[in-house]
């Protein structure tokens, strides 16, 4: 799957940023991602008064993804709440790592990136395929 919109994943993100509930930090987030069955999911922030128990946009796009029939990520796209692409926090970029297809791409403030290049050497699901019971 090589022809991304990536407009329309900004768009969907910018979309869901305008739902985040950040009372506290003022710091609106909203993601979006390619699904590889063609979906697109989105998920915003949501901050909490006990500030750790707050939820990044990625969280919310993994939750929409698992309960909208599962797969994997191709592309992803995050933004501020002037609409701008920024970059997922480490956090994040592992979370995102765990549902990813290889390879899968990321608009970043840099450009387009993958997976791999924005977290190198990442620990996933394959690491403990022998260890399962």
């Amino acid at each position: 799957m090589t022809d991304i919109d990536w407009d329309h994943l900004r768009s969907v993100a910018n979309e869901a940023m305008q739902r985040a509930y950040a009372p506290y930090s003022r710091y609106k987030v909203g993601a979006a991602a390619l699904v590889s069955d063609g979906r697109v999911v989105s998920g915003c922030n949501v901050e909490n008064a006990s500030y750790g128990v707050g939820l990044c946009a990625e969280c919310g796009l993994v939750s929409e993804l698992n309960m909208t029939g599962g797969g994997q990520l191709v592309a992803f796209v995050c933004v501020n709440g002037e609409g701008e692409t920024i970059m997922p926090c480490g956090r994040c970029r592992q979370l995102l790592f765990e549902f990813a297809i290889p390879g899968m791409l990321l608009e970043t403030v840099s450009g387009i990136r993958t997976i791999d290049e924005v977290l190198p050497d990442a620990f996933g699901p394959r690491d403990l395929e022998g260890f399962r019971a």
